[in-house]
């Protein structure tokens, strides 16, 4: 099998990684094949090539559990044709889930060196020695996976700035902040970037408590005026790249990007914080993109879910 990467037609990380892989598994003799991705203690698989192990992409492992961990500290070898004969490779984890005997694991990395994730191999057989001699060659395929990956995440950097400027147009009149056209739009595209390239991501919903007594008690430009307010906060607790809306009415919605579960928990805290200071009584709803099959709109369902039992929360505190 020959291995086709028409750089001429400017290929994407995605299909290189599935010609690469292809390409490997008809050439080494392993049962699994994979292209991973790292994201805080998530070990993500983005793409694969499988014959005896059930593993499909999307699937989520726990990243110290794996080999590749490991060999990413130094510990173990990137080639093991008998990973029985490495300590480090004994103790992992991943072991009490799947038989494991052989083992290939190459880091891809970003532009700064750090490690976005590892093209990787494992079987269930111990391999022949000569396996070694092979190292190269994988190296070579995970610099070029790597090179194609830095300059399609540099360009997605520069398409999520295009996008704000696009939907500068799209914005809610009262706050200056993307309304929910735009929202629905950038959820959908970044949904799309989660897929591709195993990005962490969450969605918070915030909605006001006390609007419409704001409204009914010192009159609607008081309302006004704590909408305006609620949307300054918002964009000033985010980050650039994360994409803050008003949904409708009193509630707004904030998309963190590459964010994991921990980032999205301190901008949950954050953004209590900052709203309590600023004199803003809000139920806030927190949810993380868990899989393919659990993206950014399952998110989004949660998070409003989970504000509305804070917010029936904040009720009953009120009322007592």
């Amino acid at each position: 099998m020959q291995l086709h990467i028409d750089e001429k037609q400017g290929q994407g990380f995605a299909d290189a990684a599935r010609d690469v892989l292809k390409f490997l598994r008809h050439r080494f003799d392993f049962a699994l094949w994979m292209v991973t991705r790292v994201e805080g203690d998530d070990w993500i698989v983005l793409d694969v090539e499988d014959s005896h192990y059930g593993v499909e992409p999307g699937n989520v492992m726990r990243w110290e559990d794996s080999y590749c961990s490991r060999m990413v500290q130094g510990k173990g070898p990137q080639v093991a044709p008998d990973a029985r004969k490495v300590p480090a490779y004994v103790e992992a984890k991943i072991n009490e889930l799947i038989p494991i005997r052989a083992y290939v694991g190459i880091p891809l990395t970003h532009e700064d060196g750090t490690v976005f994730g590892t093209l990787c191999a494992v079987d269930a057989q111990p391999k022949d020695q000569s396996l070694e001699n092979e190292t190269e060659m994988v190296q070579m395929f995970a610099r070029l996976l790597s090179s194609i990956l830095q300059y399609e995440l540099a360009l997605e950097k520069q398409q999520r700035e295009n996008e704000r400027l696009e939907f500068e147009a799209q914005t809610d009149l009262m706050t200056g902040i993307f309304n929910r056209n735009a929202w629905e739009t950038m959820l959908a595209r970044e949904e799309n970037r989660c897929r591709r390239f195993g990005h962490a991501a969450g969605v918070l919903v915030i909605d006001l408590d006390r609007l419409k007594e704001t409204n009914d008690t010192y009159g609607h430009s008081k309302g006004d005026e704590l909408l305006k307010r609620t949307a300054e906060v918002l964009q000033e607790v985010s980050r650039k790249a994360d994409v803050v809306a008003r949904l409708g009415g009193d509630e707004f919605g904030i998309i963190a990007v590459e964010t994991d579960a921990k980032g999205l928990d301190r901008l949950a805290q954050r953004v209590r914080r900052k709203l309590s200071d600023a004199g803003v009584f809000a139920s806030v709803g927190v949810a993380k993109r868990v899989s393919e099959v659990r993206g950014l709109q399952h998110a989004w369902d949660l998070a409003d879910k989970y504000m509305y039992e804070e917010k029936r929360q904040n009720q009953k505190r009120t009322a007592s």
